[in-house]
């Protein structure tokens, strides 16, 4: 799943350890959504979807999740004329 971070939009990421379920100890998985909600609720999806767990193993790995605003410092800066 690939997303693209909105033009002059907040942007929020939801950063899930998956170490539980992939045995390697670094890996995490990155969702976006305009709000924190719809970050986690992708992350939510994703868990579903591609790892295959259940409703109790989302509700774990979502709890061990870092939400973060990082439209302040990723989004593109307007080119000005001189």
């Amino acid at each position: 799943m690939v997303q693209q971070i909105r033009h002059n939009e907040p942007q929020y990421i939801c950063i899930i350890p998956v170490e539980r379920i992939t045995a390697n100890q670094d890996e995490e998985i990155m969702t976006f959504g305009a709000s924190a909600d719809e970050a986690k609720r992708q992350g939510e999806e994703l868990l579903a979807s591609t790892y295959g767990c259940n409703q109790s193993q989302v509700l774990e790995l979502i709890q061990q999740a870092r939400i973060e605003l990082i439209a302040q410092w990723c989004a593109p800066q307007e080119r000005r004329a001189i």
